[in-house]
């Protein structure tokens, strides 16, 4: 496999930038447990395998080549979006200072982020521009396809990890009612913004 280290790098760049499964990530560290932030990152890091896997089958070909198939998947893509954003927006803070963290399953949050990131078409576009970047021609196709889908899955894991675990050094703060409500809107309006940007983008 060719440039493994800088493909490790390009790939911990990409997941690192802000974007859908991070504001998720974060907002779940500040307002979840652990566990169900875990659920959370787990299910985007799901999601990253599926979208790499069609990446490489005829399902990526058509989302690259066909632009009726492409605005259907990204139109839905940025409908729930929008949708997790005005949710989160309309999410009440409570009027008393005792916050109850487990207020989802470790599925409905594993869901979340699956559902978020596979809703999404461009990560298809990311991986098939991205991965024949990095694999040798002399090699195996199917074992380094493998190999970097898992490593950028694993990566997804940990660059997530450590921006809860920094979520959560603010979390007394922000879960205050004042900064718990001023969190659901900003987080919501950015899941908005990304849904609108979503769909008036191009490939």
């Amino acid at each position: 496999m060719e440039n493994y280290l800088m493909y490790v790098v390009v790939a911990a760049l990409t997941i690192a930038s802000p974007g859908p499964g991070v504001i998720l990530t974060i907002n779940n560290a500040i307002q979840r447990s652990a566990f169900n932030t875990f659920s959370g990152i787990v299910g985007i890091a799901t999601g990253v395998l599926i979208v790499s896997m069609l990446s490489a089958t005829s399902i990526g070909v058509i989302l690259a080549t066909s632009a009726v198939a492409f605005t259907a998947v990204k139109l839905i893509g940025a409908a729930y979006l929008i949708y997790f954003g005005v949710k989160l927006w309309r999410v009440q803070a409570p009027l008393n200072t005792h916050i109850t963290l487990k207020d989802k399953s470790h599925t409905k949050c594993y869901i979340e982020g699956l559902s978020l990131t596979i809703s999404n078409p461009k990560p298809i576009l990311f991986f098939m521009s991205l991965f024949p970047q990095f694999i040798d021609a002399q090699g195996s196709y199917v074992a380094q396809f493998i190999t970097l889908s898992l490593t950028f899955c694993c990566l997804v894991i940990v660059i997530h990890s450590g921006y809860a675990i920094l979520a959560s050094v603010a979390k007394k703060k922000l879960l205050a009612p004042k900064g718990r409500k001023a969190l659901n809107k900003v987080s919501g309006s950015v899941f908005v913004l990304l849904g609108v940007g979503l769909a008036a983008s191009s490939k």
